[in-house]
């Protein structure tokens, strides 16, 4: 099973940092990565394997929800499937 996580915000040192520390200590492993910084503006997004997590999807939302917050960015975690349905043309 696949999450698509994304990262929105201002800039700052860490942010990359804290998000994958986090993902590794609940065993969800980065099967792709990208991030942009436009003018100042922060954006990334990653793809992710939850096939083992050590909590359940929505505690590891719900944590990284708190951690985009304590940085000052937003942090949003949606399933594969949901993900590509709202994207669907």
């Amino acid at each position: 099973m696949k999450c698509i996580i994304t990262v929105l915000g201002t800039d700052k040192v860490g942010i990359i940092a804290k998000v994958c520390t986090y993902l590794s200590e609940v065993n969800i492993n980065i099967l792709d990565i990208s991030q942009t910084i436009v003018d100042g503006y922060f954006n990334m997004m990653m793809i992710v394997d939850i096939s083992e997590p050590l909590k359940p999807m929505e505690e590891v939302s719900d944590e990284l929800s708190k951690i985009g917050t304590d940085l000052g960015v937003i942090i949003t975690m949606q399933h594969e499937d949901i993900f590509n349905c709202m994207h669907r043309i």
